[in-house]
């Protein structure tokens, strides 16, 4: 039995239990691996081959054999002569190109501008996490459709193909770090319970922040202020990215 797939979904999710109305606790992107442990019933529990993270996603008729060439560099693509998006760092094979449009699945298009080499690295943490400006915040999303505060930061170490893990419970422990509030740089990722953000300079901060609904960039004063009189939560740790 073959246990290796590959989504050939824009994406999915992955929930927390196998059931229609059970939690979202993350989602698969175009092109990204995973593993089939068993089948619950309509669902598939699944480890993802990047981050190590279990779950489970409903039955479907996912692709055995992938080699992804290129990657999504913007916040979507539209495929052609569809209403879908294939989202950013979707990874995808070209089997075919065509003036400015590449094939990567039978009859399935996209535009050859909005994908790069899958090798080729952004350093510019900036310029990915600033796609998803004014994005919606939704808990589990990975997407333009969507993007909780965990997912924005792992996104970047994702497109770059490094491992970092998805939740803040457990990005934390990733690295070594402080909790020194007097001095923030550029790269500078604050952690607090259950929440984090990233310094795009020395006086601001982007993040995915629920109580806003959405991605937004703040002053960094401003959001320690604010979490902290609504919340009542001090920076636990931070590190730079």
């Amino acid at each position: 039995m073959q246990n290796n797939f590959y989504c050939n979904y824009p994406y999915i999710n992955i929930y927390e239990q196998p059931f229609e109305n059970s939690k979202i606790s993350s989602q698969i992107l175009y092109g990204e691996k995973f593993n089939v442990l068993k089948k619950v019933k309509k669902f598939l529990k699944i480890q993802t081959s990047y981050d190590k993270y279990y779950g489970y996603i409903k039955y479907k008729k996912y692709q055995k054999i992938l080699n992804p060439t290129h990657k999504v560099k913007i916040l979507k693509t539209k495929i052609y002569k569809s209403n879908k998006y294939l989202p950013f760092s979707s990874k995808i094979e070209i089997l075919k190109e065509k003036k400015n449009y590449v094939m990567f699945e039978n009859n399935k298009w996209i535009n050859s501008k909005s994908i790069i080499p899958i090798d080729k690295k952004e350093k510019n943490f900036i310029k990915i996490l600033i796609l998803f400006l004014n994005c919606k915040y939704k808990w589990g999303g990975k997407t333009y459709k969507g993007i909780d505060c965990s997912a924005l930061i792992q996104i970047f170490y994702k497109f770059n193909n490094k491992f970092f893990p998805r939740d803040t419970v457990d990005q934390i422990k990733y690295k070594k770090g402080n909790n020194i509030k007097k001095k923030f740089k550029t790269g500078d990722i604050i952690y607090w319970k259950g929440h984090v953000a990233i310094c795009i300079n020395s006086k601001e901060l982007i993040h995915a922040y629920g109580p806003r609904k959405k991605v937004l960039i703040m002053p960094i004063k401003k959001t320690l202020k604010l979490i902290k009189d609504t919340a009542n939560l001090e920076i636990k740790k931070k590190f730079s990215i």
